[in-house]
């Protein structure tokens, strides 16, 4: 019985984890496992662990509710990498040139957040822009890694929306990181899917629509810098831990490439998907996080 998807449902804060086999799309319990997906899952073999506990008990393990929240799919990375101008689409539409290396940035993990939890805007922001991603999570550490041997060294994928407050980010001074660092704006799930059952990751499509208009609808084929690219080049400046979260960029039709402009504001409804990964719903609110 090999596993398919990984997953983590529950209240916020207090998420247990779950699975995905192959041949079934049951959400199953496997708090019996005794191990969140978190670095030390990752770096102790975790996943063939999984597997060998499947094998023996995914059958007759609980199955998780249909309705029940999920929370993002592996627990909160000790790094969220991400790299930026990374489809040329988008590059032309910031006016950027195209890179002749990854533009590499981070979100604070501190923004670490459920795919389909509510966003709330940050106090006083007015330019929360939205960026559907497609994100890997690093299975295996990873340092001076060669393109020949770097998909090794990745578990599996993800749907992240890399939320931006343009404001901060160009407007304010200094690096990126301040604009992508929000409560809530790594929005990482619902599901990670190994490597292995996702071959088209390649070639995947991805979406976002707001308020039922379609924004973004864009190839992971349109990528700049692909997934073995990125592992080996990011591999040379930072060691990647098992766990750690590489978002590779988002394609074009971001809100601060609307002319005008167009932001998010209270209200607004957020739908975002990649084929084979899943989808998620978030709505905008202003407020405090619950």
């Amino acid at each position: 019985m090999s596993l398919t998807k990984l997953f983590r449902f529950g209240s916020k804060g207090a998420e247990k984890p779950g699975l995905v086999v192959r041949g079934s799309e049951d959400l199953v319990d496997a708090s019996a496992f005794g191990e969140d997906w978190n670095e030390r899952f990752f770096e102790t073999d975790g996943l063939a662990r999984l597997a060998t506990w499947a094998a023996k008990n995914a059958a007759s393990a609980p199955r998780v509710a249909a309705g029940t929240r999920l929370g993002p799919a592996v627990a909160r990375p000790s790094k969220v990498v991400c790299i930026g101008l990374n489809y040329r689409g988008h590059a032309q539409e910031t006016g950027a040139a195209i890179p002749g290396e990854p533009v590499v940035f981070q979100k604070a993990s501190s923004a670490w957040a459920a795919a389909g939890d509510d966003l709330v805007l940050p106090r006083g922001s007015v330019k929360t822009d939205w960026e559907v991603e497609l994100a890997f999570v690093i299975g295996k550490r990873a340092s001076y890694v060669t393109p020949e041997a770097a998909l090794g060294h990745v578990a599996g994928f993800a749907l992240h929306n890399d939320y931006s407050e343009r404001e901060y980010q160009i407007e304010r001074g200094g690096q990126w990181t301040k604009g992508k660092s929000a409560d809530g704006f790594a929005s990482f799930g619902p599901f990670l899917v190994l490597r292995e059952a996702f071959p088209q990751f390649g070639a995947a499509r991805l979406w976002l629509e707001v308020n039922g208009t379609t924004k973004q609808d864009s190839s992971t084929a349109d990528l700049i810098f692909d997934i073995a690219t990125l592992v080996s080049y990011l591999s040379r400046f930072m060691t990647l831990l098992p766990g750690d979260v590489v978002s590779t960029g988002t394609p074009a039709g971001v809100g601060m490439g609307h002319k005008p402009p167009v932001f998010l504001k209270a209200g607004d409804v957020v739908r975002y998907g990649i084929e084979g990964l899943g989808e998620a719903t978030q709505t905008i609110r202003t407020g405090e996080p619950t």
